[in-house]
């Protein structure tokens, strides 16, 4: 999967890959998380996709150290599980 001779190549494929390591945690909970706070879920996912696409184009530079550029995604994430377990921890009635 990996050029020897290659390295945007590498960094490329790295950031292809990444992508599909995280996304379906982040299709998880933004559904869960949509189903309480849709506008939250909203905002959240679209800076989390924003993040995703800075990381990408910083990934695929070839220098890897510019894929940092793309951490705000996390915040977005952040808030996707805070909502996700402030709707489970109210359909327990903890809250």
């Amino acid at each position: 999967m990996y050029s020897d001779s290659n390295s945007v190549f590498n960094c490329i494929q790295r950031a292809h890959q990444n992508f599909l390591e995280n996304y379906t945690q982040f299709q998880v909970l933004l559904l869960l998380g949509g189903i309480h706070y849709p506008r939250l879920g909203a905002a959240a996912g679209l800076v989390w996709l924003l993040g995703r696409i800075v990381y990408t184009i910083g990934y695929s530079t070839g220098d890897p150290q510019k894929r940092m550029r793309g951490g705000f995604q996390y915040v977005g994430l952040l808030f996707l599980l805070y909502s996700s377990v402030h709707f489970g921890v109210g359909l327990l009635g903890w809250i």
